[in-house]
């Protein structure tokens, strides 16, 4: 896991990643529940995120303090690209065949 996203002591750091100018707080942090967001989303953003919340001298949070979601970024097809494999004559076999090389 790499973290991204802090808060501690009033300052918040995002780390350089591909990341860092589209990840932040939605709301200000003592003022809100806690929201991350992440703009401009991609499909390589998808995967397993998980939040964690240490309060300073606090026992009673052990294991309850973290939490974890799976984003699943999902992005619409490109045109597909279509070719035809054999020849186009009366008679003869031919294999029309379409893909789209981006899309989930």
């Amino acid at each position: 896991p790499l973290q991204i996203l802090t808060y501690l002591d009033g300052v918040t750091k995002v780390e350089e990643t591909e990341l860092k100018p589209r990840v932040g707080f939605l709301y200000p942090v003592l003022t809100h529940n806690i929201s991350v967001l992440i703009n401009a989303t991609r499909e390589r953003d998808s995967g397993q995120y998980m939040c964690t919340v240490n309060v300073v001298d606090d026992v009673t949070s052990t294991g309850k303090n973290i939490g974890v979601i799976n984003l699943t970024v999902l992005v619409p097809p490109a045109a597909p690209a279509c070719r035809l494999r054999g020849d186009p004559a009366v008679g003869a076999n031919v294999t029309l065949s379409c893909a789209s090389e981006k899309g989930k």
